[in-house]
C-alpha cells in the first residue's frame, strides 16, 4: 500500500477527498460521544475523547487507503458509492472496536458508541458527496440566467433505463438543447411515477391527450424514442401521430454511441429509415456461420458492390484463411481493399480486377487461388439500365454466373453461393429474367450433384436492399437535400425491403444451412421480409423524418412506371411453395428445375445472341428457360438498341 499516498499526492482531487474523509472521521467520533453521553468535557470523558479521536482518526486513514476509495468521481456519486462507503465504515468500526478492547479494554467507551458512530460517519461521508453531485447537476436553480438558450421540450417514449440516462445526462449537460417535459410508457404499470422528477404521464396511446395538456413552454416539439426495441410498425405509428401533432421524431443513441467527454452532451439522431421498415431481428446461428467461413479460402465476386462489400466485411470479421476480392471496377475494388486493410491488417487478401464475363480469366483466378467458398455477388441490377442494355445484362448476369459456376466445379470449390433477387419471380424485365436464368443454372448443377461429392450450389433470394447503389432511399435523400420534389413512379408501387446487414446475414445463414442439409439440394433460400411497403408512403415518411410536411414543404411527383418495372414484386413463384427452415425467418422454396445440359445448350444460344445483339434470338432463349417472362410492349424497342 506504500504506493497509495504517492498516488494521492499526484492527484490533488483525490488527496482533497482523502483529507475530507479523515476530518469527517475525527469529527464523527466526537459527535457520537456527545450524542451518547452529553457532557464529554469532564476530565475522565475528555481523556477518552482525545484518545478515542486520535485512534479512530488514524485507523480511519489506514482503512480508507486500504480500500482504495478514491477512484470514484464525486459528481457521479451513486448507490454503488454508498455501498462502498458503508463497507468502509463497517470495517473501520470493527477494527476500532478491537483496538479499543485490546489496548484500552473499552474503558469509558459506551458499548453502543460504534453503532451510533456508524450512522454518523456514514452521513458525514456520504452527505457531502451527494450534495456535490446535486450542485454539479444543477438540480437547484441558484440564479436565473436571462441569456441562457431556451431548450427544446421533448416527450420521451419509454420509461426504462434509457430514459433515466437521457434525463440525467441532459440535466448535467451545458450544451444539451433538450428538456424532457414528460415520459410515455409502453405499458400502464409506470404511469403516475417519476424518473428524476420527470413524470410518466401516460401510455403511447395517450400521446394526443398528453400533448394537448402540455401547453406553453412545456408543449413538446419532438418525440424521442429511448427504447431501441421500438421498430417497424411501432415507429411508423409514432411518426404518423407526431406529424398530426406538429412534432418530429428522433431516437436516442445507444449507450456505446454516446460521446465521451466532460461536456456530457446529449445528442439524438433522426429515425433511421431502417427503423420504419424493420422487423424484429431473427436469431442467427453464429456458430454454423463461423464454421462455414473460418480458416477457409474465400472468394467474393462483385466485392466492391453494396452486397459484395458488406459480405467482405462480415466474412473478414469471422476470420478466413484468405480473402480474394474480385471486382470489375478499379475504384470500387480500391475502396473495399483499403477498408479491409484497415479492418483486418493481418488477414491475407488479394484484390483482383476481373470480369465474370471472361471465362479464361475467371478460370485463371480460380486455379491460382483455389478458393474453398465462393460468394457470387457480381451483377448488373439496375432495372432501367439493364432494359436499355439487355445484351450486357445477359452476358453479365446469366453468362457470367455460368462462368463462375463452371470455374467452381473445375477448381473443386466446396460451396458456391449465388446472390439473386425477387425480380427473378415472374419477371417483366431483362434484369429479372437474366437472374432467373442464373438461378436455373446453379440449381440444375446442384441437383445433378445430389448428395455426391462436388461443389454445393446455394441460391439466396431477397428483395430490395436499403441504401444500396441505385436504390430508392439514396435517391430520395439526394432529392430531399436539393429541396425536392421526390419522384415516385406510381402511387400503388410496392416493394419488399431489407437492410444490407440483414441481406448478408441471410446469405451467410443460408449458406451454412445449405452446406449442412442435403434436404436443401437444388432449392432456394428466401428471407421472410414481412409485408411489402408502398414507395409513396416511404417517400412521405422520409419527408417527415426531415421535419418537413409532404405536399407542403416537399412535393411528391409521380413520373410513370419505367420500362420493365412491376407495380408489385413477388418473393415466390406460384410453383414455389415456401416451407420454413430451422433458422427463424429463413424460408426454403422448391422452384421448377431443368436438366443441366438443356440449360447449357440454351445459354450457348443466349451467349451468341447477346454478342451478336440478336434481339429475336435473345427473346427466344429467354422464353425457353423463363416462359413466364412477359415484357411490356415498350421493351421490344429497348431490345432493339
Amino acid at each position: 500500500m506504500a504506493y497509495l499516498p504517492k498516488a494521492l499526492i499526484m492527484k490533488p482531487r483525490n488527496l482533497i477527498a482523502f483529507i475530507h474523509d479523515v476530518i469527517m472521521a475525527a469529527l464523527s467520533f466526537g459527535v457520537s460521544m456527545i450524542l451518547r453521553i452529553g457532557d464529554v468535557f469532564d476530565p475522565f470523558h475528555g481523556k477518552v475523547l482525545l484518545t478515542g479521536t486520535a485512534t479512530f482518526t488514524a485507523t480511519a486513514a489506514v482503512v480508507f487507503l486500504s480500500l482504495r476509495m478514491y477512484r470514484g468521481i464525486w459528481r457521479y456519486a451513486s448507490m454503488n458509492d454508498l455501498v462502498t462507503l458503508a463497507k468502509a465504515v463497517t470495517i473501520l468500526m470493527l477494527v476500532f472496536s478491537l483496538e479499543m478492547f485490546f489496548f484500552f479494554r473499552l474503558e469509558g467507551v459506551p458499548r453502543s458508541l460504534p453503532v451510533i458512530n456508524w450512522f454518523v460517519l456514514l452521513a458525514m461521508l456520504g452527505g457531502p458527496r451527494f450534495l456535490y453531485r446535486l450542485v454539479k447537476d444543477r438540480r437547484f436553480d441558484w440564479h436565473l440566467d436571462l441569456n441562457a438558450t431556451p431548450k427544446i421540450p421533448v416527450l420521451l417514449v419509454g420509461a426504462g433505463d434509457e430514459a433515466e440516462l437521457f434525463i440525467r445526462t441532459a440535466a448535467r449537460s451545458d450544451t444539451s438543447p433538450y428538456r424532457p417535459v414528460g415520459i410515455v410508457s409502453e405499458s400502464p404499470g409506470r404511469v403516475g411515477r417519476q424518473i428524476h422528477d420527470v413524470n410518466v404521464l401516460g401510455t403511447v396511446s395517450d400521446i394526443d391527450t398528453i400533448v394537448s395538456q402540455l401547453q406553453g413552454e412545456d408543449r413538446p416539439q419532438r418525440l424521442v424514442l429511448t427504447k431501441h426495441e421500438i421498430k417497424g410498425a411501432g415507429v411508423r405509428e409514432l411518426l404518423s401521430m407526431a406529424q398530426s401533432l406538429g412534432m418530429t421524431v428522433a431516437r436516442m443513441p445507444r449507450v456505446d454511441d454516446l460521446k465521451s467527454g466532460d461536456d456530457q452532451d446529449v445528442r439524438i439522431r433522426p429515425i433511421a429509415i431502417e427503423d420504419l421498415l424493420g422487423r424484429p431481428q431473427q436469431p442467427l446461428d453464429r456458430d454454423s456461420m463461423t464454421k462455414l467461413v473460418a480458416n477457409k479460402r474465400v472468394l467474393i465476386t462483385g466485392a466492391g458492390g453494396s452486397i459484395g462489400s458488406e459480405l467482405a466485411r462480415q466474412v473478414a470479421a469471422i476470420g478466413p484463411q484468405e480473402l480474394v476480392l474480385l471486382e470489375n471496377s478499379e475504384f470500387a475494388l480500391y475502396l473495399i481493399d483499403r477498408e479491409m486493410a484497415a479492418q483486418c491488417p493481418d488477414m491475407v487478401r488479394h484484390a483482383v480486377i476481373a470480369d465474370v464475363r471472361d471465362p479464361a480469366r475467371i478460370n485463371q483466378i480460380f486455379n491460382r487461388y483455389r478458393p474453398e467458398l465462393v460468394f457470387h455477388a457480381a451483377a448488373l441490377k439496375h432495372v432501367p439500365l439493364v432494359e436499355d442494355n439487355p445484351f450486357e445484362g445477359m452476358l453479365t448476369n446469366a453468362i457470367g454466373t455460368r462462368n463462375v459456376a463452371d470455374a467452381c466445379e473445375t477448381a473443386e470449390v466446396d460451396v458456391m453461393v449465388m446472390i439473386s433477387t425477387d425480380k427473378a419471380v415472374n419477371p417483366t424485365n431483362i434484369m429479372g429474367a437474366t437472374k432467373r436464368i442464373a438461378e436455373t443454372y446453379v440449381q440444375a448443377l446442384d441437383l445433378r450433384r445430389g448428395t455426391d461429392a462436388g461443389t454445393r450450389f446455394v441460391t439466396v433470394r431477397f428483395g430490395n436492399v436499403l441504401g444500396s447503389t441505385g436504390s430508392v432511399v439514396p435517391l430520395f435523400q439526394k432529392q430531399l437535400e436539393a429541396g425536392g420534389p421526390l419522384t415516385v413512379t406510381h402511387p400503388d408501387m410496392t416493394r419488399y425491403f431489407m437492410t444490407i446487414r440483414e441481406a448478408v446475414e441471410l446469405v451467410l445463414q443460408a449458406s451454412a444451412l445449405g452446406v449442412t442439409s442435403h434436404a436443401t439440394t437444388g432449392k432456394l433460400f428466401v428471407l421472410d421480409m414481412g409485408e411489402p411497403v408502398k414507395i409513396v408512403e416511404l417517400a412521405r415518411q422520409m419527408i417527415r423524418l426531415a421535419g418537413l410536411q409532404p405536399g407542403e414543404d416537399i412535393e411528391i411527383q409521380f413520373t410513370g412506371t419505367r420500362p420493365g418495372e412491376k407495380l408489385f414484386e413477388e418473393i415466390f413463384h406460384g410453383a414455389e411453395p415456401p416451407v420454413p427452415t430451422t433458422a427463424p425467418g429463413v424460408l426454403l422454396a422448391s422452384p421448377r428445375t431443368h436438366d443441366v445440359e438443356d440449360v447449357r445448350s440454351t445459354l450457348d444460344q443466349l451467349d451468341a445472341a447477346a454478342h451478336a445483339e440478336d434481339r429475336d434470338g435473345l427473346l427466344a432463349g429467354i422464353a425457353k428457360l423463363v416462359p413466364e417472362y412477359a415484357p411490356p410492349p415498350t421493351d421490344q424497342n429497348n431490345l432493339a438498341r
